[in-house]
């Protein structure tokens, strides 16, 4: 997700705020006999704000201050949130004219750019002429362009200056350096997060509170181009939220320490030390799972800092912070002995137990995050609604989801974000495909979405593709999924795909084939009977595919069982290897890279 929840926000809460002080101003300057009466109607209105504000506290040991600050916020939010929903419901009224008119925008801002006037923007009149004279492209079409941008070229594909050089977490391909801007920003606010949040009211009012939230986010390592200009990931970060840390249960301090491992120990530290707790939020449901497994692994550690009100000595902190936090530790025998027993009951429901007033994970959970979404409702976070905001990418917000309640996951795609364009299944070998627009796609049919935003980049989807066909991310997930429910005993906890190409003679075979990998719970060892039941669930749902199993085209899916805790170290050599942040990381179902796929052939058990 590419911008902060609530740091935007801020502005808006000053805002508001500023204006209350303005009138409190006017009120000092009126005549004697109207003071008394403001008075008066100033303490009602402040014991009316009270009350309401009373009302949605849970647990204590919060300033008046920061429930006020949150109160403004959230009040200011939901306003511009009900706002941004009436528009975008406007818009998908009107789509055809509002797509045209968020394209014409973005070329008359970056006309006078080099890239724009290679193409003639200003010549430019409609989405038809645009489609006529621009390709669709690849990343490799602007690399050198940006190479110029980080080297302090200016206008050169848009007009602004880009705030940071964001880099993808390569999960359709290899890392890939796009410009990231203001507007970018305040577009993904307002389009997204305004709406998302709106939504998220409506359908959890439980969230409506002033609980604190547990964000699991971390600080990123950002490296400087030859112009100075920060390169790293396009994400919310504690600095883009650093004034809006008071809502959080992690203290500012744990954010200047390096280490993820140890800013994750200090999230659930001081998360476990309030039972209040409302939201556990961050982008991605695999950074909660990852969490939830640490807390499995660490809880004792944990549970004895809380008891004694101490800071682990395994942690590897500057003085300076660690004599900070250690000034926010008490000793709390009381809440380590509630928290010992619900540990001692085992993990299921786990989330539940520590935190009872919990309302809502936040966090995107579809696409390659399905599957700990999933490992999250079934185990550590039982009965804990979940709500999947956003489809979104580097490049910019593709979608809002505004049914929070549905278990499959639906986003609206946000007509004045991004121009869309869709390229029909049957079309993608072509060498040159004709694309759709918004209102000529029908219902029930597959495409692979081709985006402009608002640097004018494309970008084309992730699919399989050893032998023309395709298969994508989530039909390969479905077929998984009925394969290990024919295995007794197992619980599917990660898994990728490489076409066998990229591992050339060490597998062996001519035949093209997927070579999958895939890491269970209660199963140390699959038959060849087992294993063959995924190829036959993937013919079964994909006719394409069967149809070259069949032909011989393509030979048959080799499965592969990793030990326990190598998509974990995967994790850790990709963010490695790619720079990501975990803030942005997102496991890639599909390997394209040859070291990795030989790494997980390395972990191989059966």
């Amino acid at each position: 997700m590419g911008c902060s929840w609530i740091g935007v926000a801020v502005p808006l809460c000053f805002a508001v705020l500023s204006i209350a002080v303005s009138i409190n101003r006017q009120t000092l300057a009126m005549p004697p006999p109207l003071p008394a009466a403001v008075g008066v109607l100033s303490l009602a209105g402040m014991a009316l704000l009270w009350r309401d504000i009373s009302s949605k506290v849970k647990g204590d040991k919060r300033t008046f201050g920061s429930l006020l600050s949150q109160y403004v916020a959230v009040k200011a939010v939901g306003w511009l949130g009900r706002r941004q929903r009436k528009k975008l419901e406007a818009d998908t009224l009107k789509v055809t004219e509002v797509q045209e008119e968020t394209l014409l925008k973005r070329l008359r801002k970056n006309a006078d750019t080099f890239y724009g006037r290679k193409y003639d923007f200003r010549s430019i009149n409609d989405a038809a002429g645009f489609r006529a004279r621009h390709p669709l492209t690849t990343y490799s079409h602007y690399r050198e362009l940006i190479e110029l941008i980080a080297a302090g070229e200016e206008r050169v594909i848009i007009a602004e200056k880009p705030l940071i050089l964001a880099m993808t977490s390569g999960t359709s391909g290899p890392s890939a350096m796009l410009l990231s801007t203001k507007d970018t920003n305040t577009e993904f606010f307002l389009q997204g997060v305004a709406v998302c949040l709106e939504a998220m009211r409506k359908a959890f009012p439980e969230s409506d509170s002033l609980q604190r939230t547990t964000k699991f986010f971390y600080t990123p390592t950002f490296r400087q181009s030859e112009a100075g200009i920060p390169i790293g990931p396009n994400s919310s970060t504690p600095a883009s939220s650093r004034h809006m840390l008071n809502l959080y249960t992690t203290p500012a301090p744990a954010f200047e320490v390096p280490s993820e491992r140890d800013t994750l120990y200090l999230h659930l530290l001081f998360a476990l030390k309030d039972p209040s707790v409302g939201t556990l939020e961050s982008n991605f449901a695999s950074t909660v799972f990852y969490a939830f497994t640490a807390l499995q692994d660490r809880w004792q550690e944990l549970v004895e800092d809380i008891e004694r009100g101490t800071i682990s000595s395994a942690l590897s902190l500057e003085p300076k912070v660690r004599t900070r936090l250690e000034g926010l530790m008490k000793p709390d025998a009381e809440r380590a002995g509630q928290l010992r027993a619900h540990f001692q009951e085992g993990f299921e429901g786990i989330a539940l137990r520590l935190w009872p007033h919990l309302n809502l994970v936040l966090a995107v959970d579809s696409g390659s995050n399905q599957i700990y979404g999933e490992m999250l409702r079934e185990h550590y976070c039982k009965g804990v609604p979940f709500y999947s905001p956003f489809y979104a990418a580097t490049e910019g917000l593709i979608g809002v989801n505004l049914w929070p309640q549905e278990e499959s996951r639906r986003y609206l795609l946000c007509p004045r974000s991004m121009f869309c364009e869709f390229l029909p299944e049957n079309s993608l070998d072509e060498e040159n495909p004709q694309t759709l627009l918004m209102e000529e796609v029908k219902e029930g049919e597959s495409y692979e979405l081709v985006i402009t935003n608002a640097s004018g980049l494309f970008r084309r989807g992730q699919m399989l593709n050893v032998r023309g066909e395709k298969v994508s991310e989530a039909l390969f997930l479905g077929a998984l999924k009925k394969a290990v429910a024919q295995w007794p005993g197992a619980q599917l906890v990660d898994y990728s795909c490489a076409e066998s190409g990229i591992l050339g003679d060490s597998i062996g075979g001519s035949d093209p084939h997927y070579q999958v990998f895939i890491e269970l719970k209660g199963v140390r060892n699959l038959t060849e009977e087992q294993r063959y039941k995924l190829d036959i669930c993937l013919q079964k749902d994909s006719a394409v595919y069967k149809s070259f199993r069949i032909k011989g085209s393509i030979g048959p899916m080799r499965v592969q069982l990793v030990s326990e805790g190598a998509f974990k170290e995967l994790r850790k050599q990709m963010m490695a290897y790619t720079n990501t942040s975990a803030n942005t990381f997102k496991m890639h179902r599909v390997l394209r890279r040859k070291e990795y796929a030989q790494f997980l052939l390395g972990k191989t058990v059966s």
